[in-house]
């Protein structure tokens, strides 16, 4: 099959990487430095699972010059998306669909609208792995897990296909779930919720999970993103939260910070108006509170205003 991987960083490197690896025509979509070192050096991943290292590599910066292709994995920051759709039209063949990878709900609603359902799939991935320089990703931690699905949850030969593929690659564990949705809000439920609560701590998982206020802000944060996630219409059950905190957060690595966290701290543009501020903006559409949720966003907005040169 023919890929692109649009945003070749911790996710995109990880699984574009893999699918290369694997013998796929997978085109890396990189800028800058980035690209500059994987055309001279290839893609270097450094994980946990095994190491490796894709040289050469098909890079460009130029959406156009790709042409169309079987599978486009959309792994940009949320807030890139719009503008990656006004480019990605030289790709999309009759029989093309593309998959979002990463942190949010409304980017696979944007693919939809600007394309159709006939060339979407929802998806979701699990892994921790980030760039640590030009032409270097690191996987540090959660076995690499991917989901993917129709929209409508039925059946169809290009997601087997898919699943095919990913299936023959031993590191990743790959899913068909029988409800995309919930699997998308469960991932997005713990996400915004674990971010939210880190960066505002700025403490890693170990540390919010086991301070009695802390724990209490994030499992008050997890319920309002439940209940918005509900009111959507999608099928969560009741016991979603006590669950994720005892298999995910309670079980989880003591180390681990969220990416938005991780942006955060460093002082960099972050998701925070994808995660925190689209659970404020779709519970007030339905009329959900989220009190929670709304003070994190509250505490965080100075430092992400001025990360982007706003103040």
């Amino acid at each position: 099959m023919k890929f692109v991987v649009i945003g070749t960083g911790g996710v995109g490197g990880y699984f574009g990487g893999k699918l290369a690896q694997a013998g796929q025509d997978v085109t890396f979509i990189a800028r800058g430095e980035h690209l500059q070192a994987i055309r001279q050096k290839g893609l270097l991943v450094d994980s946990v699972s095994g190491d490796f290292l894709i040289h050469p590599a098909k890079v460009t910066d130029k959406l156009s010059a790709v042409g169309t292709v079987d599978v486009v994995l959309l792994c940009t920051k949320a807030w890139n998306v719009p503008d990656v759709i006004e480019q990605m039209q030289p790709l999309m063949g009759e029989q093309t669909y593309c998959i979002w990878l990463g942190n949010g709900i409304y980017p696979t609603e944007q693919l939809e609208k600007a394309f159709g359902p006939n060339h979407v799939l929802g998806g979701f991935c699990r892994i921790s792995s980030f760039n640590v320089g030009p032409g270097h990703i690191r996987h540090v931690g959660v076995a690499p897990y991917i989901a993917f699905g129709e929209l409508d949850n039925s059946h169809s030969q290009r997601a087997e296909k898919l699943r095919e593929v990913f299936a023959r690659i031993p590191e990743i564990k790959v899913e068909i779930p029988p409800d995309i949705q919930v699997g998308i809000w469960e991932k997005f439920i713990y996400v915004a919720a674990v971010s939210g609560v880190g960066a505002v701590t700025c403490q890693p998982n170990g540390v919010f999970r086991s301070v009695p206020e802390t724990r209490e802000m994030l499992i008050s944060s997890l319920e309002e993103i439940l209940k918005v996630g509900q009111a959507r219409g999608v099928n969560l059950g009741n016991d979603l939260v006590q669950k994720m905190v005892n298999n995910n957060i309670d079980k989880g690595p003591a180390d681990v910070i969220a990416s938005m966290h991780k942006a955060i701290m460093e002082g960099k543009p972050s998701e925070l108006d994808d995660q925190t501020g689209a659970v404020i903006r779709m519970g007030r559409q339905l009329g959900v509170p989220t009190p929670t949720n709304e003070f994190i966003y509250a505490a965080l907005l100075p430092m992400e205003l001025k990360a982007r040169g706003r103040i």
